[in-house]
C-alpha cells in the first residue's frame, strides 16, 4: 500500500497504532486509546491532515478500522454508543462511490460492521436508510469466488436479514437465490462460508413473501437433498452445525402452508424420520433430533379427532338459556355445522408481500406492565358499600343461622345431641350394581337388550363370616367367562370379597355408600358403581416420589405418532369404546382391552385400538359445553399380565402439564384390594405431554384457527390376572362419598360438638347442597356461656366448585374430621369460631365427570359478582348466606374456597390486597395514601410455619381482572372479607419443605385441612392473646407442631427457614413449532446438571 506523505505529522502516528495492531497485546489498549486520540484532534483541527487521511491511495483509514477489527466487544460497544454505525455506513457508501473501490477497506468496513450490528438494535433500520443494503448486495454478487471478501459480505447480510423489512427487501432483489449459488453438497471446504449462508438464508425465510419464493423455485427438494447429502458423508459428525442449519431453513419454510405442502410432496416425512432414526444413538446429534420432529410435527398433516361433535355425549336442557357467552353461543349453533375441524385449518398465508415493520417491538414491549390482566381500576379495588340484594329478600337465610338465636334453655348438657339428623335419602328406582373382576362389566339396564344381566346389589348378601373376619359378599348369580382372555378365570361363581377396612377407614362403609348412590341423580342415569368408591382407598404407607424424567421419552413417543404416517399398514384403528353408541358402548372382541366409565364421576368418552397393546382416549366434554378435557376417570379390564400398555389422551386443551414435570396418574388395582390393599397408587412410566396432529377447530379453540390438541401419554404393565384396574387424573371423590362421610362425622358427635347439617338449596340435576354449621356447645345455659356462643366469628369454608380438583375435596375432608376430632386442639377451635361449611359447590359438575363446569355448562367460580338462581343456585344461596351475615354486622373473619391447581406444586394462598396490586403496575397514583390492614398476609403465614406442603413464596395477593367474579374477589369486595382467600393444592407434589420431591396424596391433603385448622386457632390467638392465656393444651401442641420446622426462640417468636423460591416452570414442552430459540449449536457443550431435564429442555440447552 501507498505510504501517506512523509510531511505529514500523521504518519509517526499511524505507524505506532499499525504496530500495535500487529501486536494486539491487551495491555497496549491504552497506549491505543491514547494514539488514536492524537489522531483524532489531529483531523478534527487540521484539514490537511483529514484530506491526507480520506485521500485514495491511502492506508490511514485502513489502519484505523485495523485497530477497531482487533478490539473486544466492550470497545465496540462503546463505538456503538458514540454514534459509530452512522459514520461506518457512510464511509461504506462512500468507499462504494469510487472506482474501483478499495476491495481492502470494503473488507475491513464489513469485517467491522458484522461486529457492530449485533450489538446495535436499530442496525437494520440504519443500514436500509443510507442504502447500504444494495451496496453489500452488488459486492457480494461480484465476489463470489472471492472467499476472502464473501464471508465478511454474509456476515453483514445475516444482521441486515434479522430486520424483517429487510428481509422482503432483499428477497426481492434476489438475494435467496443468490445464496443457493452458494449452498452445495457435502464439502470439507469452505464450511465457514456454508454456516454463514444458511443463517442468512434462515433469517430471510422468516418472511413468508420469501418463504413462497423458495417454494415457488422447488428450492424444498434442494435443501432435503442437501441435508440427506451432509447426513450420508458427515459420519463422524464434525459438521452438526452445518446440517443443523439446513434444518433451521426447512424449518422456517415450514411455517407456511406451501411450504409444508412441498415438504410433504417431496417425501420430506420420510427423510427427516429416517435420517433422525440413525441418529438416535449418538447424544451429541439430539439438536439435528429435535428440530426434525419439530418439523415433522408441524408438517404431520392435521387429522379429525374422530368424535362426530366436540359437545358432551350427555345432553342436559337448560331451564333457560344465558342471553351471551359460551352457552348461549352453543345453543345457537346451526346443528349441521361441523364443530369438531374448520373448512380451513391453516391461517398463516393471508399477509401480504409488504409485511408490517415491528422495528419498534422490543420498545413497546418494555413500555407494558407486566401482566396486562391485573387489575388498575382502583374504584374496582375498593369495597363495593352497598349490597346488591335487598334486605327483605336476605330474611330468607335467617333459618340457616339458629345459633344466632338459640338460648339451650331445658338442655341437658351431659348427655343430648344438639343436632337435627339429616333427612333420609330417597332410593332411585333403578338397580345399582357393581362389577366384578371375574366378568366383563355390566351395562345400564336403561340401555336394553344386554348380553350380562346386571347384579341387582340386593341380592348381595355381605356379612363378617369369612376367613379371617374379613368381609365376603356372595354374588347369587352365574357369570360368563370369556376363556380367550388371558386375564379371566374359569370359575361359575363370582365370589366379591369385600375388604375390611373399618379399622382403617372410620367414615367409609360400603353398604351405606350403596345407600347413599341411590339417591344420587345424573344426567346419564347411571346404574354401576366403580370398586374403588365402594371398597374405600386407605392411603398407601411407601413414599411416592415425584417420577423422575427419563431422557428422551417425549421424542420416543411423538416418533411413534410420526410412524403412524409413515407405516399406516402397522395402524389398527379400531373402535373397542364409545359412548356415542348409545345402545352398546362397549365393543368386545376378545382381543382388546375393555373400556367402562359409566359410573360417577367417571369420565371416558371413546376408546381407539391403535397398535396391539396402545389404546388412543378422548375424554368427554362437560356438559353444555364444547371444552374442558382434562378429568378422566376409567375402569380396564381384559388385560395380559406382563405386557406394557400405552395409553395416549389425544384431546388434552391445556398448552402444559405436571405430566411434564414428575406428575403419574393414579391407578386402583381390584385385585390389590381383595388382597388387603384398597388404595390409589401412582403409576405409570414413560408419562408425557405434547402437542399432536389432531385439530383443535376455531368453535372449540375460542375463535381462533390452526390450533391442535395435546397428548398425555403413559405406560402401565399391569401385574394380575382376571385384575380390573381403574385410572384417574387425581384421587377420585364423588358426591356420593361426601353424603356418606357426612352420615359418618354424624356419628362421631359428642356432647360437646354443636353440629348442624342442612340442605342449602337443590342444584339443577336435582342433587342437594349440603350446608354444615360446626363450634362448639354452651357449656352450660348460663347467660355469659350463652352470650359467648353467639358471639363467636364466623369463618366461612367452601370447596369443589371446580369437579376436577378432587384435592379441594380431600382437604375438607381434613378440615371436617378435624373439627369432629375430640382432641383439646379441636375442641378450642370450636369454641373460637363458628364454621359455616358448603363441601361441595358444584355436585352437579362432580356426579356427571365434569372437570370444571356445571350443568349450566358455565365456570361456578366466574358467577359470583351475578348469580343466576336458576342456572347457578348454590353460588347464589352461598352468596346469600354471606350477605345475609354482611347484612347483621357479622361479616365472616375468614373466608377460603378450597381449590386444586394443576399446573404448580405445592399448597398456596390467592388473597387479595389493593396496594400489592397497584405494586404490580405503574399506577401509583395514590396508592401511598391507601390505608390498608396487612392481616391478610398472617394466615398465610402461620400456615408458611405449620403445614410442610405449604409454600408462602408461591402465595400472591394481586387482583386480577380476569378473577373480579370469583369467590375470593367478590367475598372480599363486596361482603368485605379482608381475609378472603383461594387455597390452591397441588395436583402434583412438593418441590420445597419435608415433602420436597414426593407426589402429593390424600394423607397429605387431609393433613393440610387439619393444619389449617391449626393455623386459624394460631389466628385467634394472635388476634386475642389474653383470651388462650390458660389454653395450655393448645400452646404445648402447637409448640410440639412448630418445633418439626422452626426453632423456637420465645413462645411467640419463631425463626423460619428461608421462604422457597416458587415453582416456576419456564420450558415450554407444548414444542410450538415456531417458538424454539435458534442460537447456534456447541455440541462440545455438555452442562453437568443436565440429568432429569426433559428432551425439550436438553434441547433448548444443547443448541
Amino acid at each position: 500500500p501507498k505510504e501517506v506523505p512523509s510531511n505529514s505529522r500523521v504518519l509517526m502516528l499511524l505507524g505506532q497504532l499499525e504496530k500495535l495492531n500487529g501486536e494486539a497485546v491487551l495491555s497496549d489498549a491504552e497506549v491505543s486509546r491514547h494514539i488514536t486520540s492524537k489522531i483524532l484532534h489531529l483531523i478534527q483541527t487540521q484539514e490537511k491532515t483529514r484530506k491526507e487521511i480520506t485521500a485514495k491511495g491511502s492506508s490511514g483509514m485502513e489502519v484505523i478500522l485495523a485497530s477497531l477489527e482487533v478490539s473486544g466487544g466492550r470497545r465496540v460497544g462503546v463505538l456503538v454508543s458514540k454514534g459509530g454505525t452512522a459514520i461506518l455506513l457512510q464511509l461504506l457508501i462512500t468507499t462504494s462511490k469510487e472506482w474501483p473501490p478499495s476491495e481492502e477497506l470494503m473488507l475491513q468496513l464489513h469485517t467491522i460492521l458484522a461486529k457492530v450490528g449485533p450489538k446495535d438494535r436499530k442496525f437494520g433500520i440504519k443500514a436500509r436508510i443510507n442504502g447500504a443494503l444494495n451496496i453489500t448486495v452488488s459486492l457480494l454478487k461480484q465476489n463470489l469466488q472471492n472467499h476472502k471478501l464473501l464471508l465478511p459480505c454474509l456476515q453483514v447480510l445475516r444482521v441486515y436479514s434479522a430486520n424483517s423489512v429487510n428481509a422482503v427487501s432483499l428477497g426481492k432483489n434476489g438475494v435467496v437465490e443468490l445464496l443457493f449459488k452458494i449452498i452445495g453438497p457435502y464439502s470439507k471446504k469452505n464450511t465457514s462460508i456454508l454456516k454463514v449462508t444458511l443463517d442468512t438464508l434462515a433469517a430471510l425465510l422468516k418472511s413468508k413473501a420469501n418463504a413462497r419464493r423458495a417454494v415457488d423455485r422447488t428450492y424444498v427438494p434442494t435443501l432435503l437433498a442437501v441435508y440427506q447429502d451432509w447426513h450420508r458423508n458427515d459420519t463422524r459428525h464434525r459438521h452438526v452445525h452445518i446440517r443443523k442449519a439446513i434444518l433451521g431453513c426447512i424449518r422456517n419454510i415450514t411455517n407456511i402452508k406451501l411450504g409444508r405442502k412441498a415438504f410433504l410432496e417431496a417425501d420430506g416425512m420420510r427423510i427427516l424420520y429416517s435420517t433422525s432414526t440413525e441418529c438416535l444413538s449418538v447424544r451429541t446429534l439430539d439438536p439435528l433430533i429435535n428440530t426434525s420432529s419439530l418439523i415433522m410435527r408441524k408438517c404431520f398433516p392435521k387429522n379429525r379427532l374422530p368424535v362426530p361433535t366436540i359437545r358432551s355425549v350427555f345432553h342436559y336442557q337448560l331451564p333457560h338459556i344465558p342471553a351471551e357467552g359460551p352457552v348461549a353461543q352453543l345453543y345457537r349453533q346451526p346443528p349441521d355445522v361441523d364443530d369438531v375441524v374448520d373448512e380451513s385449518d391453516d391461517n398463516d398465508d393471508t399477509e401480504a408481500d409488504t409485511e408490517n415493520d415491528t422495528e419498534n417491538e422490543e420498545d413497546e414491549k418494555n413500555h407494558k406492565t407486566q401482566n396486562d390482566d391485573i387489575e388498575t381500576d382502583i374504584s374496582k379495588l375498593r369495597p363495593k358499600e352497598n349490597l346488591t340484594r335487598p334486605l327483605e329478600d336476605l330474611k330468607m337465610y335467617e333459618c340457616f343461622f339458629p345459633e344466632l338465636s338459640e338460648n339451650f334453655q331445658g338442655y341437658s348438657f351431659d348427655s343430648s345431641k344438639s343436632c337435627q339428623t339429616p333427612a333420609v335419602l330417597p332410593k332411585s328406582l333403578a338397580p345399582i350394581v357393581v362389577p366384578t373382576a371375574h366378568a366383563p362389566s355390566p351395562l345400564s339396564l336403561a340401555q336394553g337388550e344386554l348380553t350380562d344381566l346386571p347384579l341387582d346389589l340386593d341380592s348381595i348378601c355381605i356379612s363378617k363370616d369369612g376367613p379371617g373376619g374379613a368381609v365376603v359378599g356372595s354374588l347369587q348369580g352365574e357369570l360368563e367367562h370369556d376363556d380367550d382372555c388371558s386375564s379371566h378365570s374359569s370359575g361359575e361363581l363370582g365370589v366379591l370379597e369385600v375388604p375390611d377396612t373399618a379399622a382403617l377407614l372410620p367414615l367409609h362403609d360400603p353398604e351405606l355408600y350403596i345407600d347413599m348412590v341411590k339417591g344420587t341423580k345424573s344426567v346419564p342415569q347411571y346404574t354401576e358403581v366403580a370398586y374403588p368408591d365402594y371398597f374405600g382407598h386407605v392411603a398407601p404407607t411407601f413414599r411416592e416420589h415425584i417420577l423422575e424424567r427419563v431422557y428422551g421419552v417425549q421424542r420416543a413417543k411423538i416418533f411413534q405418532d410420526i410412524e403412524r404416517m409413515i407405516h399406516p399398514n402397522d395402524i389398527l384403528d379400531k373402535v373397542v369404546y364409545d359412548l356415542d353408541l348409545k345402545r352398546s358402548p362397549v365393543i368386545d372382541d376378545g382381543e382388546s382391552l375393555k373400556f367402562n366409565s359409566q359410573f360417577e364421576s367417571g369420565n371416558l368418552r371413546k376408546a381407539v385400538q391403535v397398535r396391539k397393546f396402545e389404546y388412543d382416549l378422548i375424554l368427554n366434554s362437560d356438559i353444555n359445553s364444547n371444552h374442558y378435557h382434562q378429568w378422566f376417570y376409567f375402569e380396564v379390564s381384559g388385560m395380559r399380565v406382563g405386557s406394557s400398555y400405552r395409553f395416549n389422551i389425544i384431546n388434552c386443551e391445556k398448552v402444559n402439564s405436571q405430566f411434564n414435570y414428575g406428575m403419574q396418574v393414579l391407578m386402583y388395582s381390584v385385585q390389590e384390594a381383595i388382597s388387603g390393599h384398597p388404595r390409589w397408587v401412582r403409576t405409570g412410566t414413560e408419562i408425557c405431554y405434547y402437542k399432536n396432529h389432531f385439530s383443535r377447530s376455531s368453535i372449540a379453540a375460542g375463535g381462533q384457527k390452526g390450533k391442535s390438541y395435546y397428548t398425555m401419554t403413559f405406560t402401565v404393565t399391569f401385574q394380575y390376572r382376571d385384575d380390573v384396574c381403574y385410572f384417574a387424573y387425581h384421587y377420585p371423590y364423588t358426591y356420593s362419598t361426601l353424603k356418606m362421610h357426612l352420615q359418618k362425622l354424624e356419628a362421631l358427635r359428642t356432647p360437646q360438638i354443636y353440629l348442624r347439617q342442612d340442605v342449602l338449596c337443590e342444584t339443577l340435576g336435582g342433587n342437594s347442597c349440603p350446608l354444615l354449621t360446626i363450634t362448639a356447645m354452651p357449656q352450660s345455659s348460663s347467660n355469659d356461656q350463652i352470650c359467648q356462643f353467639k358471639n363467636r366469628p364466623y369463618v366461612f369454608l367452601t370447596a369443589r366448585v371446580h369437579p376436577g380438583e378432587t384435592n379441594a375435596s380431600w382437604v375438607m375432608k381434613g378440615t371436617l374430621e378435624f373439627l369432629m376430632s375430640p382432641s383439646p386442639m379441636a375442641q378450642s377451635l370450636r369454641e373460637s369460631y363458628v364454621f359455616k361449611i358448603v363441601p361441595m359447590l358444584n355436585p352437579d359438575g362432580v356426579i356427571n365427570g365434569n372437570h370444571r363446569c356445571s350443568l349450566s355448562g358455565e365456570d361456578l367460580n366466574r358467577q359470583w359478582q351475578r348469580p343466576s338462581p336458576d342456572l347457578h343456585p348454590t353460588i347464589f344461596h352461598t352468596k346469600g348466606l354471606l350477605q345475609y351475615l354482611s347484612s347483621i354486622q357479622r361479616v365472616p373473619l375468614v373466608y377460603c374456597d378450597y381449590h386444586g391447581h394443576s399446573r404448580k406444586k405445592n399448597v398456596f394462598m390467592y388473597g387479595c390486597s389493593i396496594k400489592e396490586t397497584l405494586w404490580q403496575t405503574n399506577v401509583n397514583a395514590a396508592a401511598c395514601d391507601l390505608q390498608e390492614d396487612l392481616s391478610y398476609r398472617t394466615l398465610p403465614k402461620i400456615l408458611s410455619q405449620l403445614a410442610p406442603a405449604f409454600s408462602m413464596a408461591s402465595c400472591s395477593f394481586v387482583v386480577e381482572k380476569s378473577k373480579e367474579s370469583t369467590a375470593r374477589v367478590v367475598v372480599w369486595r363486596e361482603i368485605g372479607v379482608q381475609k378472603s382467600y383461594t387455597m390452591e393444592s397441588t395436583l402434583c407434589g412438593c418441590d420445597q419443605g419435608k415433602y420436597k420431591g414426593l407426589q402429593i396424596g390424600t394423607r397429605e391433603l387431609e393433613e393440610m385441612g387439619a393444619q389449617f385448622c391449626i393455623a386459624l386457632l394460631r389466628l385467634k390467638r394472635l388476634s386475642s392473646p389474653l383470651e388462650f392465656r390458660n389454653s395450655s393444651h393448645f400452646l404445648d401442641v402447637e409448640n410440639d407442631l412448630i418445633e418439626s420446622r422452626c426453632k423456637v426462640t420465645s413462645s411467640t417468636t419463631y425463626v423460619l427457614d428461608e421462604d422457597e423460591p416458587s415453582f416456576m416452570e419456564e420450558v415450554d414442552y407444548s414444542a410450538e413449532s415456531n417458538d424454539e430459540p435458534e442460537p447456534d449449536p456447541d455440541p462440545q457443550e455438555t452442562p453437568a446438571d443436565e440429568d432429569g431435564l426433559s428432551d425439550s429442555e436438553l434441547a433448548l440447552r444443547r443448541s
